[in-house]
């Protein structure tokens, strides 16, 4: 898979320079240069904060189109718990599995079922001597990119544990072999119904797996209207559904934290206050927690990009529709953590940030940096086309920018020369008025 393979793409016709997205960006990854917006791959993180914030919509997710059902003999859907809070007066979550089968799905399999699962493994982690606490949760799979690229001290902190997703289509590509001898691995298409453009990243490049068991992403905006048209028109509901209140819960924040019955955990929202989070977390200032959540969107995964309702409606209407619901149904059958919901892989810091692999260079680098920032105003503006002042003094070290970027250097240096030009052009005039 692409080692850099984004998610979020840009569309230049649209985009009109405006600087809204350098300001958001939770890794400094966009620069606007010559009018228009590019993204600093290596830097990105695929949260999709940018797409939410441009006006101009010249931010766009990549996810998988529903034509990709044809490549496969045998297509299984994996609902995303936040789906459910996509539809009003939803009272029966068999009416929305039904719905996707309705659509040409040959079976499904919540996500939700599998997080409850992913619910008992982490209590199991949890219980174990030995482990650096707090532990973050590893769902996200922005904000584990997050932390590889910008916290290299917390990577050992996070989860070692496969999200609810990739937990799901294993269990169901089992199941569909099970059902189906006949049928080969390349013939089973696995989908998840997404609410965010990061987990399109997470299956394209995957962390802590060397090869994700997804085969494709759609996006809930994307199919939400044929399968609310799909809903209507079943007659018979089939009792599919195997997922209670704590995997429905999972679709908002706060829900992965309370399925681990503990009192000593955190849980939080919005990229910006996750990284206020992991900043405290860094400076360890969290001594008494035993577990933290945390969720690159608002609302949790109801506030993902790719959701069509409102992050608060959604979330109380996910709040109803668990009422109906057991609080568990699925639960792992020993007292064990199961090898296929381990990470295969390490979670290790990719230093895209750093100056210089030449430790005496990033020095020097740092060094001159530091100089152009005390030349800067320190305003922080997002003219120059950088999300701050140091990041401008860091672009102009690396050859990526100029200094006279900054409108305020680039004034200060017009208002000396014409100065300069105004004594040359006086002192001239004098000379004349001598020699008459």
């Amino acid at each position: 898979m692409d080692k850099f393979f984004h998610s979020v793409t840009l569309d230049a016709d649209r985009c009109l320079g405006c600087t809204n997205c350098i300001k958001r960006c939770p890794t400094e990854a966009i620069r606007v240069r010559d009018g228009k917006a590019s993204i600093i791959s290596e830097r990105c993180i695929d949260c999709g904060e940018c797409i939410r914030i441009c006006p101009h919509h010249a931010k766009k997710p990549v996810y998988d189109h529903f034509s990709m059902l044809k490549e496969f003999k045998y297509n299984i859907a994996l609902p995303a718990p936040s789906l459910y809070g996509q539809f009003n007066n939803l009272d029966d979550i068999d009416i929305v599995l039904s719905g996707l089968k309705r659509m040409g799905f040959d079976d499904v399999f919540e996500v939700s079922a599998a997080a409850e699962l992913v619910s008992d493994a982490t209590r199991i982690y949890m219980a174990q001597k030995n482990i650096k606490k707090p532990v973050i949760s590893s769902a996200c799979p922005a904000v584990v990119r997050l932390i590889r690229v910008r916290f290299p001290d917390l990577c050992d902190k996070v989860l070692p544990l496969k999200a609810p997703m990739e937990v799901a289509a294993d269990i169901a590509r089992k199941r569909a072999r099970e059902k189906h001898p006949e049928l080969k691995d390349e013939e089973i298409g696995i989908f998840f119904i997404s609410p965010c453009a990061a987990k399109v990243t997470d299956i394209k490049a995957p962390i802590g797996t060397e090869k994700s068991s997804v085969s494709g992403v759609l996006a809930i905006s994307s199919v939400f209207a044929e399968l609310a048209s799909q809903m209507g028109k079943v007659e018979t509901v089939e009792p599919l559904s195997e997922s209670g209140i704590i995997g429905i819960s999972w679709g908002g924040i706060g829900g992965e934290s309370s399925a681990l019955l503990r009192e000593q955990y955190l849980a939080a929202d919005g990229i910006e206050n996750v990284i206020r989070v992991l900043e405290e977390l860094e400076d360890e200032k969290f001594t008494d927690l035993d577990f933290i959540e945390l969720n690159a969107c608002a609302g949790g995964c109801l506030g993902g990009v790719l959701t069509v309702e409102n992050p608060y409606v959604a979330r109380a209407r996910l709040k109803r529709l668990r009422k109906y619901l057991p609080v568990s149904c699925s639960h792992v059958e020993k007292d064990e953590i199961p090898e296929e919901m381990k990470w295969t892989e390490e979670l290790e810091f990719a230093p895209v940030m750093e100056l210089s692999s030449d430790i005496g260079k990033a020095m020097e680098m740092m060094n001159r940096i530091d100089e152009i920032s005390a030349e800067l105003p320190g305003l922080d503006c997002g003219s120059c086309g950088a999300p701050s002042c140091r990041c401008l003094a860091e672009d102009v070290v690396r050859g990526e920018a100029h200094l006279t970027d900054c409108v305020f250097i680039l004034r200060k240096r017009v208002q000396t020369a014409a100065s300069a030009l105004s004594s040359i052009g006086i002192n001239h005039i004098g000379k004349e008025d001598e020699e008459q």
